[in-house]
């Protein structure tokens, strides 16, 4: 799910992933288990992630987690999460090789230098809520409800999501199923400019857009020590697509120089599909995690990612887990560096990176320590180093663009640290 920025604000790719992450959590995660004394208790779960793309954007975002369990198995959960993300995003728009001028959406001057790609600054804030019901009601069978609201400056979501899961052959295998409906409106700052244009304003400003959701998963316990798992969704999204502060360039046949820039403009149906293979095997102590998940979907992008988590216990308090990951997607079939003037412009377009060829690998690594200081909880420090590339000089570049970098290294810093506890 996507979630939009203020005035000139893109959305950022970390809102994107911290949205889906917070279904993910309420849509197929299991509540914790409860304690062996079979009493009532409450889990209390705070994390803070700070989040820093060199020379671009910098998030905060603490959540709160409270899940009360009760002794049949059933549990409440309720979650709170604030982020505040600042800096600036590409806007889409090309370099031109002399100094650019332009206004923002909210009426500030904008100057981006010569060779430099244009950025858009953005400031935001938003908050979410997150609830959910799990009930097991026999040895064979729980269900999981939930619900979901979060809202920004331009940009509103409410949604419903349930999960069924099923344990066959004395709990050896797991099947769940699962579905979801979003809601959302997107209302961007001085009006929804119309897609391919000089930024010519429609009058409506609230824009509707529907996200559903289908998920499917199956884990097969093989050995005391091996589980295997393979879960599929489907996503179906309808209305407002297009992000309403891109640009796309459009240049001289010629020298490539831009001469103007138009908005962005994106088809209003998008299909997703994602199959993820994953392998569970527990050593003598440590545990070694493996996955590997294929998407596709209608605008014709691909991804694949490789996934590997190594946890190691270092005492019986204290444990480290090793991640690596590599992920790689090939570009949407509208995704184009720009335009070219005096040839009939194409239904849809984007420059935005995110919708392009690109590559990341993410290392990092989580450390838990429990029984520090006395205390019965445990604290969790994640932190993760990201290198994202893309195609830095696009044999498709004309003229002037050539001697651009048009895809510049980023280089991102994420740190959450966490603390659970049970009250």
């Amino acid at each position: 799910m996507r979630l939009q920025l203020g005035a000139g604000h893109p959305v950022s790719p970390l809102r994107e992933k911290l949205s889906k992450a917070a279904l993910a959590v309420t849509l197929l995660n299991l509540p914790a288990v409860v304690r062996a004394d079979n009493k009532p208790t409450t889990q209390m779960d705070i994390t803070t992630l700070v989040y820093d793309e060199a020379t671009r954007a910098q998030v905060v975002e603490p959540l709160v987690n409270v899940t009360r369990l009760f002794p049949d198995g059933q549990s409440l959960s309720a979650q709170f999460g604030l982020d505040v993300i600042t800096g600036a995003s590409p806007s889409g728009a090309l370099p031109s090789g002399s100094t650019q001028t332009s206004t923002s959406a909210s009426g500030h001057e904008v100057i981006v230098g010569a060779g430099e790609i244009p950025t858009t600054k953005f400031n935001d804030q938003r908050f979410g809520f997150d609830g959910g019901w799990n009930k097991p009601w026999n040895h064979y069978f729980t269900s999981n409800i939930g619900g979901h609201f979060s809202h920004e400056r331009d940009y509103q979501s409410l949604g419903i999501n349930g999960k069924a899961s099923f344990d066959l052959m004395h709990r050896l295998l797991t099947v769940d199923l699962g579905g979801g409906l979003n809601h959302d409106s997107v209302f961007p700052h001085g009006g929804t400019p119309i897609g391919l244009s000089d930024g010519t304003i429609l009058v409506d400003r609230h824009n509707p857009k529907d996200v559903y959701n289908y998920v499917f998963g199956i884990s097969r316990v093989i050995t005391r020590r091996w589980m295997l798992g393979f879960d599929g969704s489907r996503t179906h999204e309808n209305g407002y697509l297009t992000e309403p502060y891109k640009l796309v360039s459009l240049v001289d046949p010629l020298t490539g120089i831009p001469l103007e820039n138009l908005t962005d403009k994106r088809p209003s149906l998008r299909d997703r599909t994602s199959l993820l293979f994953s392998s569970v095997y527990h050593f003598q102590k440590d545990v070694l995690y493996l996955s590997y998940r294929h998407y596709w979907d209608t605008w014709n992008l691909k991804s694949n990612t490789y996934d590997v988590r190594y946890r190691h216990d270092l005492t019986e308090h204290a444990y480290l887990e090793p991640h690596v990951r590599y992920y790689k997607q090939t570009p949407a079939s509208f995704y184009t560096i720009g335009l070219i003037s005096g040839e009939p412009l194409p239904d849809f377009a984007t420059a935005d990176y995110r919708l392009g060829p690109l590559k990341t690998i993410t290392v990092g690594t989580i450390v838990g320590l429990s029984r520090i200081a006395d205390t019965a909880g445990e604290w969790t420090i994640r932190a993760e180093y990201i290198r994202q590339t893309g195609e830095s000089f696009p044999a498709d570049a004309i003229g002037v663009q050539k001697q651009f970098d048009l895809f510049p290294t980023i280089n991102t810093v994420a740190v959450v640290v966490g603390y659970s506890f049970n009250f």
